[in-house]
């Protein structure tokens, strides 16, 4: 640990060190010269372990790895989160209070330039790992004991570690400061620390220079124990990625980029941060980025095979042509729809094998938050709530939407089952609302809704196991069924995507199964690919990785790619009418990804670039009537919380806040546009 990292690791304790705590050292230094909590005898041990580190490529690649490991759990979205996520969009929300629900906090208010709460460590935390990566690429060559290939290996997996954590910072608080390869000195004159951030476009640049640069030295396949760690197919991903949010509207010049940020310009030379001019031929570049990781071969979705279990495709559908063709001839017939979205999330499928998987890692139950959504009579506290808005969201079993249901595959949101329907080992139990009955296989996999029958097989003690649970006012899952009130879903639906059937909290035996969380899916890089595509009004050629690709609006392209999408979850695809239109394109786009995403931390991102954040947010939360017993629960209501009318709407919630304290302490660092300087 250098003396930087010291003095942050001293100092955290008394107050949150960001950014410019990491390069306006002299304060720092200053500050804290006379405080006895500073053990200079420390420091001067962390250095000389320091030393040692680089003598070794042993110690070394640990140093890297341990670095590696400073960045948040990324499937830690709610309590004590690293983003502010789903509870910070229109898929989640939440009664409970305290706790660290930073994207609900975010969205009130609570969260400001002065107050940011755990983001204040996320971005700290960051720079943190930019600087050890710069301390690893400048002294690596003090280690006399590795090969060549020993030595790129490692620089490539910093570089990669390090542009991981600037494509962190540019999601959540914009344009960094970039140091590149510098380790920045201490006990220097002021004017050495004071920097201004990059623009959007020169992060983007960085970035993605950094990761092809790299990607030749990172290993296209991994040992099983490897899982998680950067690859070539990853790099690649997060370069399609990177160039997506560049392309996107609110990036890209436009209505979008002028209405957030028109007047949003760096002091120091008068530069807009983000470009107001706007670049079709960045869609290419996307396009291009998405289709060499496609071309890798190396990736597909996940799809387990049909059985007897499986139910048949639905009757009737005239609109795909291909729909019915088996899945390896470009159609949905032969899959088991429901496990092949279900068992990839849930854990049944071995994860380290899941060829979905383009980016993942292996989570806990905890980092999950599975008991948020765990019924409270059986452990958990049952408090985070999935919208109406995705419930609606979800199509027919035939691919209609709910308000074009067929008269085979209806849509009533009156009356209850009278039987129990059981299909590829899902149990939806008699007396479920009709409004839940002949929906996708998605839904099913994904969301918890009252009557749901919930498994928790591997709890051995009775009333542990084989429940249905509810969330009427008067049920042991509803609003009296606790002490607070706070602990249900205020919505009347939660998030069952992470579920095992077996998964259990109390009772004899009760065990959860291990789970992983994809940063990066096959799905994803289909549909970016989709999007790229669609955008496009002309023929370009570009230039990726020192490859030529030349792209347009090819619609076979983008059926293609959006179709394996619908069709590995049971779904009708594009039709050739909806082709043509590429407005429509986008709008199913859009649809698709809310569905396919959800509680996956995409949509937060997505409605931001799509520049249609306002207007999303705009539509008022609303679910099932938590307040009534069973004869009144089934009715569409604002939920009774004021928290709903509270939620702040505002250009400014694009980004978090840049502290407040760092503004003021850097002359050259710009807030970003809507908070505090």
């Amino acid at each position: 640990m250098n003396y930087i990292n010291k003095i942050i690791h001293y100092t955290r304790k008394f107050k949150t060190l960001n950014v410019s705590n990491l390069i306006f050292v002299f304060f720092i230094t200053i500050a804290l010269t006379s405080c006895n909590y500073l053990s200079v005898d420390d420091y001067f041990t962390d250095e000389l372990k320091l030393d040692s580190v680089f003598a070794s490529k042993r110690y070394i690649e640990a140093y890297m790895w341990q670095t590696a490991s400073m960045f948040p759990n990324e499937a830690q979205l709610y309590r004590s989160g690293y983003t502010p996520g789903p509870l910070a969009t229109d898929e989640a929300f939440t009664l409970a209070t305290g706790g660290g629900y930073h994207g609900l906090e975010f969205v009130l208010g609570t969260i400001s330039e002065s107050n940011l709460g755990t983001f204040s460590n996320w971005y700290s935390t960051y720079y943190k790992i930019i600087r050890k990566c710069n301390t690893i690429l400048s002294r690596i060559d003090e280690a006399k004991d590795m090969t060549t290939i020993e030595r790129f290996s490692i620089i490539g997996n910093t570089r990669f570690i390090r542009a991981y954590a600037y494509y962190r910072l540019l999601l959540d608080w914009g344009p960094p400061i970039l140091l590149e390869d510098e380790v920045v000195n201490s006990n220097e004159e002021l004017s050495y620390y004071d920097r201004s951030r990059a623009t959007y476009d020169e992060t983007v640049e960085y970035i993605c220079n950094e990761l092809e640069e790299i990607s030749a030295w990172l290993p296209e396949r991994l040992p099983l124990m490897e899982f998680g760690r950067p690859t070539k197919g990853v790099a690649f991903a997060l370069i399609a990625k990177v160039r997506l949010f560049h392309a996107s509207p609110l990036f890209n010049g436009g209505s979008s980029a002028r209405t957030f940020f028109g007047t949003w310009k760096r002091t120091v030379d008068g530069e807009h941060y983000v470009s107001q001019e706007y670049e079709e031929a960045r869609w290419a570049l996307a396009a291009a980025a998405a289709k060499r990781v496609m071309d890798m071969g190396l990736y597909r979705l996940h799809i387990v095979d049909a059985n007897s279990l499986t139910p048949n495709l639905p009757n009737g559908v005239t609109s795909d042509p291909d729909y019915y063709k088996n899945w390896d001839e470009g159609g949905a017939a032969g899959v088991d729809h429901f496990h092949s979205y279900a068992d990839m999330f849930n854990g049944e499928s071995v994860i380290p094998a899941n060829p979905e998987y383009v980016w993942a890692r292996n989570v806990t139950a905890g980092n999950l938050d599975f008991s948020l959504v765990f019924p409270v009579s059986n452990g958990g506290y049952n408090t985070l709530a999935i919208t109406q808005k995705v419930i609606d969201a979800y199509s027919m079993f035939d691919g209609r939407d709910i308000d074009n249901s067929s008269d085979e595959y209806p849509y009533s949101e009156d009356g209850f089952t009278s039987s129990i329907n059981t299909f590829s080992g899902y149990r939806l139990n008699a007396d479920v609302f009709n409004m839940y009955v002949n929906r996708e296989m998605r839904f099913y996999a994904s969301i918890g809704f009252s009557e749901c029958y919930w498994p928790m097989s591997s709890s051995t003690q009775v009333g542990n196991y084989n429940q249905t649970i509810t969330y009427y006012y008067d049920s042991p899952n509803g609003k009296t069924g606790n002490e607070t009130g706070r602990m249900v879903p205020v919505t009347g639906y939660v998030l069952k995507k992470f579920i095992h059937p077996s998964d259990a909290l109390q009772g004899t035996n009760a065990r959860t199964m291990s789970k992983a969380f994809a940063m990066i899916r096959y799905a994803d890089v289909l549909l970016w690919y989709a999007e790229s595509l669609n955008n496009l009004t002309a023929s370009h050629t570009v230039n990726l990785g020192g490859q030529t690709y030349t792209l347009e609006r090819d619609v076979d392209e983008i059926k293609k790619a959006f179709n394996q999408v619908r069709h590995r979850s049971g779904m009708p695809g594009l039709t050739d009418s909806e082709l043509t239109d590429a407005s429509k394109v986008q709008e199913l786009l859009e649809q698709e990804r809310m569905i396919e995403f959800v509680g996956e931390n995409q949509r937060y991102y997505d409605v931001r670039r799509w520049g249609i954040y306002e207007k999303t947010e705009n539509e008022t939360i609303i679910g099932m009537n938590i307040e009534s017993p069973k004869d009144g629960f089934y009715r569409k209501v604002v939920p009774n919380t004021s928290r709903i009318g509270e939620r702040i709407i505002s250009k400014r919630m694009v980004f978090l806040p840049i502290p407040l304290s760092e503004v003021r302490r850097l002359p050259s660092l710009d807030q970003n546009p809507g908070w505090r300087n």
